[in-house]
Order: structure tokens, then C-alpha cells, then sequence
């Protein structure tokens, strides 16, 4: 090596300097330089412009559930007994369809021992097959209500039943599809709407569609600036095509549920469906809330 770089300073010849390879880095975030690896959108001057829109809908599901509880010395008695204080609720309730009011009702049953006390005085049960004092049936009845209008006659029905307890009374919402069809495209002119004021306020005027977002991605800043080399992760692409639509949806979080439990001495075993004087009585206001939908998109539109 000192012999041959001693002939090149004699020959007169510059040395050969062999480098390492340089790791690869990320390319200037200058936007218009002809190497930057930036979407083909922009090329040319563009807008990006976020639509958002909010609604209040009324909750359209409701969903409330009850108990019966039965006590026998025979297993098939009180099973028996529990299904029939749930039967007429069920019917009563069926009645009014499986497009208004949904209605699922099940039996179980368990043994309940006899009971004594050990050495340290705590009571226990004596868990053995011939130590079965009596069997306790329970049985559940969960409603779906499709047509809230419907609620609280439903309720009403429930209460005057007299169950052993009653669950919580839950709203929620459940959106068709046109109504998420419409929010879609009412952002999308919002979208417009933000683009147009913006651009006449600066001095241009609004051009071509270049992309369609819905999910708001392609408007994000480390798109607009230096996209991919500055995004996030620092190294992966990410292909945008050139006409792309998508949703999202989000609901507020549910309301303040209302939770009733019925006395002991009222929960016995009903002879019958409850009569309508019954229901009347105990009927409550019961006011599906408002929740809030949400949607938003990205537009992007060239500038003139």
C-alpha cells in the first residue's frame, strides 16, 4: 500500500480513496423536488379539505330482562312452577311480534343442601346427593325491544308481572344504512363547502377531484409533508389510490341505565298474564336518549 501510493504521488497521480457505504436516509421534506418520493396528487399546487358532520338520533333498540324464582322439594315442580310464572310474560310479550318486540326466556335449576355448622361455628352445606333439601328453578326472560315506542308498556308488562328482580333498562343505537349513507354525503359536501371559502379567501380558485378519503388518512400531515420518508414509522410506503372511499362511525357513550328490583313479598308466582289495570299502574316514563353519529372524509381538489 506505501509503495503504490508513494508511485502515484510520483506519477503524479491523485490517490484512491475506497469509502464505506453511507446507510440510506430519509430524502428532504421539500415539497416540488423532483426526487421526492410524494404522492402523484402533488405534483401541481392542491387543497386538502376535512368534512365533518354530527347528528342526534334517538336510540331505536332497547333492551330490559327479568327473573322468576321458584322453590320446590321436587325438581320437576319447580322447574314447572318457573316456567310457568315466565309463559304468560312470554306471550303476552310475543304478541306484539318479532319485528317490535324480540323475546328469549330460559329455565335452570340447582340443588339447595342441608346446612350445619363445623367446629368454628361457620355455617356450611352439606353437599351430598342424599342431602338435598329443595331445588331453586329460576327463570329468565331477556326482551329485545325494536320498537321503542314500545318501551314502556313493555316495562309496564314486566313490573306487573312481579318477577323476583328486574335488570337494567339499556338504550342503544343501531343506524340503518341510509342513515349512514347520508352522513357520508353530507360530509363530502362539507368537505366542499370548507374547500371553496378556503380557496376564494386565498386567491385561487377550486379545481378537479384528485382524491377521495373518507377515512381522513391522505390528510393527515405526514402525508402533505414529505410522505413516506416522514411518516411515523420512517420507512414504510403506503400506497393511496387514486379514488378511494371508505367510513367510520362513533357513538357517544351509552346513557345512564336505570337498574329496578322488585321487593321479596312481591315476587311470587303470578296466576296469569297481568291485566291491563296493572300494566297502567305500573307503567313509567321511559325516554329513549339522544346519541350522537358521526362521519368525516378528505377531499383533496387541485388549484387554478
Amino acid at each position: 500500500m506505501r509503495r503504490s501510493l508513494a508511485l502515484a504521488l510520483l506519477l503524479g497521480a491523485a490517490p484512491v480513496v475506497v469509502a464505506a457505504p453511507a446507510l440510506a436516509q430519509a430524502p428532504p421534506a421539500t415539497i416540488g423536488d423532483r426526487y421526492i418520493p410524494a404522492p402523484w396528487w402533488m405534483r401541481d399546487p392542491v387543497i386538502a379539505s376535512v368534512g365533518e358532520v354530527r347528528v342526534e338520533l334517538q336510540a331505536n333498540r332497547a333492551f330490559v330482562s327479568a327473573s322468576f324464582q321458584s322453590v320446590d322439594r321436587s325438581v320437576a315442580e319447580a322447574s314447572r312452577a318457573a316456567a310457568d310464572q315466565v309463559r304468560a310474560l312470554s306471550q303476552s310479550l310475543s304478541a306484539y311480534g318479532a319485528d317490535k318486540v324480540r323475546v328469549e326466556t330460559s329455565v335452570t335449576t340447582r340443588p339447595l343442601y342441608d346446612q350445619y355448622r363445623d367446629e368454628n361455628g361457620v355455617m356450611r352445606d352439606n353437599t351430598r346427593a342424599d342431602r338435598v333439601a329443595r331445588y331453586q328453578a329460576d327463570a329468565s326472560v331477556n326482551v329485545t325491544v325494536r320498537d321503542v315506542s314500545l318501551i314502556e308498556r313493555v316495562y309496564a308488562t314486566i313490573v306487573a308481572s312481579r318477577p323476583t328482580s328486574i335488570g337494567q333498562v339499556n338504550f342503544q343505537l343501531d343506524p340503518e344504512n341510509s342513515w349512514k349513507a347520508n352522513l357520508q354525503a353530507e360530509a363530502m359536501k362539507d368537505a366542499r363547502r370548507r374547500a371553496e371559502a378556503a380557496a376564494t379567501n386565498a386567491g385561487a380558485t377550486l379545481g378537479r377531484v384528485k382524491i377521495i378519503d373518507p377515512s381522513g388518512r391522505v390528510c393527515q400531515t405526514d402525508v402533505l409533508a414529505g410522505w413516506p420518508a416522514y411518516a411515523a414509522g420512517g420507512g414504510q410506503e403506503t400506497t393511496v389510490d387514486e379514488m378511494m372511499v371508505t367510513g367510520s362511525r362513533v357513538n357517544a357513550p351509552p346513557p345512564p341505565r336505570l337498574a329496578v328490583r322488585v321487593p321479596a313479598p312481591v315476587a311470587e308466582m303470578a296466576g296469569g298474564a297481568p291485566s291491563e289495570a296493572q300494566i297502567e299502574a305500573a307503567r313509567l316514563a321511559l325516554q329513549p336518549p339522544l346519541q350522537v353519529m358521526t362521519d368525516s372524509a378528505c377531499v383533496i381538489y387541485g388549484l387554478n
